[in-house]
């Protein structure tokens, strides 16, 4: 069967973290939506976004698909409905299309929406969806435990090195290559789980659940609260409570991130600190590009939302409930704004269009770094979001 995966019609809540990427390749756990179905089906998708993403992830056709909503985080009881679909079926919950099989010539008018002459099985299964950007830290607990299970369901870990302090061992899995020495790790709270080639400096303490992806690395006397992921290649320091990054990223100081997701590419300066509650323990509203204006989030814990490529100087300040979209570059005294629209340089004092040479330019330096290349499909990308986004700057 030919499975697809496609943005939900709550893309444009995901933003700026999906202006670089389809819903399903978000990171909640310790996989990507797409790794995890990917992982239970045996088989590999496609995706079906935004014309300027599908250069990067292009849509494969067969003569019968299965289309999936790449919001939803599957397990094996939702897997099973969903191979159980027959071409013209329509497996949904409450108004929220799950998945459909549906024919070639059907797929090429799909939008998201079921069609009238299309037969819809409703299901109560329990799921995790996500459909706002802070979902991806509320819901991060269970998403690691569940991730959990599935990676090491039958497998056993790597030995830990007796320099550690350790509780609840048996909830630690650590993958073949990695290094921890002399730090604290409690698994009592919940499931630790190391990644391939992951190192976790001397002096660090972690309480689960943690997710530390493959490469990445926890930076000496880290002090790392769950529900927290550090997703592949990313460096961190600090403090850290209940966060995600996405991967790639920074975060190598001294500073507090709570309750908060980081796209890739991003870094972090040294002391930069996120609120993540406000002094009066109101509820946390949070700027939303679909409604064009700040949202209740429903939330008292609430930190910074930050698209990828974007940056922070030194000793940089976040106020509770801040969105930076994709390539800010942020510096300066005082808490900065709660909306920084993306392709912004500056901060209190005042913002400018970052200029989109020299922001390539950049991104190119940074992308060398880690060995990769910054070609002209990743260019025409953030050619294509610097248009987009436009209007934001000028608002």
């Amino acid at each position: 069967m030919n499975y697809i995966l496609f943005d939900s019609t709550f893309r444009n809540n995901l933003l700026p973290l999906t202006f670089t990427r389809p819903v399903a390749d978000l990171r909640i756990g310790i996989l990507t939506i797409r790794e995890k179905w990917e992982l239970l089906l045996q088989e590999k998708t496609s995706t079906l976004t935004e014309p300027y993403l599908a250069v990067k992830y292009p849509l494969v056709k067969a003569e019968t698909n299965v289309l999936i909503n790449g919001s939803i985080c599957p397990n094996a009881k939702l897997l099973a409905e969903v191979k159980k679909l027959k071409s013209g079926e329509t497996l949904v919950q409450d108004d929220s299309i799950i998945a459909m099989c549906l024919k070639a010539d059907s797929l090429d008018s799909f939008g998201g929406e079921a069609a009238d002459d299309i037969s819809t099985i409703s299901t109560d299964i329990d799921f995790i969806k996500i459909e706002n950007t802070w979902e991806l830290f509320q819901f991060n607990d269970r998403a690691i435990r569940e991730d959990f299970e599935l990676l090491t369901k039958g497998r056993k870990s790597q030995a830990l090195s007796k320099t550690n302090r350790v509780v609840n061992p048996e909830n630690i899995f650590v993958e073949e290559g990695a290094v921890v020495e002399f730090s604290i790790l409690n698994a009592s709270t919940g499931p630790i789980y190391i990644g391939k080639d992951a190192e976790v400096m001397e002096g660090s303490k972690v309480r689960g659940p943690l997710a530390l992806c493959d490469h990445a690395v926890l930076k000496m006397d880290a002090k790392i609260y769950g529900a927290t992921t550090i997703g592949p290649y990313s460096k961190v320091g600090g403090e850290v409570n209940n966060s995600i990054i996405l991967g790639y990223s920074n975060k190598a100081h001294d500073g507090f991130l709570g309750h908060s997701v980081l796209g890739e590419w991003c870094n972090l300066g040294a002391d930069t600190n996120t609120s993540n509650l406000k002094n009066t323990y109101e509820e946390v509203k949070l700027w939303s590009y679909a409604e064009d204006a700040f949202v209740a989030t429903g939330l008292q814990f609430c930190g910074l939302i930050m698209g990828d490529h974007s940056k922070s100087g030194i000793n940089t300040m976040f106020n509770t409930g801040t969105v930076v979209g994709v390539n800010s570059n942020i510096y300066g005294a005082g808490f900065q704004r709660n909306f920084v629209p993306s392709f912004s340089w500056g901060g209190t004092h005042g913002f400018v269009d970052f200029d989109l040479n020299k922001a390539l330019k950049i991104a190119n330096a940074v992308y060398k770094r880690r060995g990769v290349a910054l070609d002209k499909v990743e260019m025409s990308i953030l050619k294509e979001i610097y248009n987009l986004t436009h209007k934001n700057r000028r608002a």
